[in-house]
């Protein structure tokens, strides 16, 4: 049975390349993601977030009718000082601002859907950045690491 604490253990990795990667470019960053951590081989975290989300624990509460969210952790040690956070979601989110950048993983869970654009996989925002999140084609779970969990709604 998939918990939140394997879901954090098995980012771990994920997290330690995070914490000491450059987040100031955002196309760069979503490359060294996807050169060390191909989304092709992501099974594993692909098949967690979705039991998760199966299970109720990943998305728990609900925004719209097309979008629930949760926040798996603080950020913390064993995140390597990220929050992990989850939407699933089809269409378009609150308006916010990153701080110190996001990181998304993104799985595709109905018809072709693109986020903000970019198909399932890893996507990369740099740090000041403000967005309106959307899902379009379909429909996607998204798993997002955010430095110190800094998220500006509005």
């Amino acid at each position: 049975m998939t918990t939140p604490e394997a879901l954090i253990a098995h980012v771990a990795p994920i997290t330690e390349f995070l914490a000491q990667a450059d987040w100031t470019d955002s196309d760069a960053l979503a490359q060294a993601l996807e050169a060390r951590f191909p989304a092709a081989k992501q099974s594993a975290l692909s098949q967690m977030l979705l039991a998760g989300r199966d299970a109720g624990w990943l998305t728990p509460k609900r925004a719209t009718d097309t979008l629930t969210f949760g926040r798996v952790a603080k950020p913390g040690p064993a995140t390597h000082g990220h929050s992990l956070d989850a939407v699933d979601m089809s269409g378009a989110g609150a308006a916010h601002t990153h701080p110190n950048g996001e990181v998304s993983f993104c799985v595709a869970t109905e018809g072709d859907p693109r986020f903000c654009g970019h198909p399932a996989g890893w996507v990369a925002v740099a740090p000041g950045s403000r967005h309106i999140p959307e899902v379009t084609g379909g429909r996607m779970v998204i798993v997002y690491f955010l430095p110190e969990g800094a998220m500006v709604w509005g």
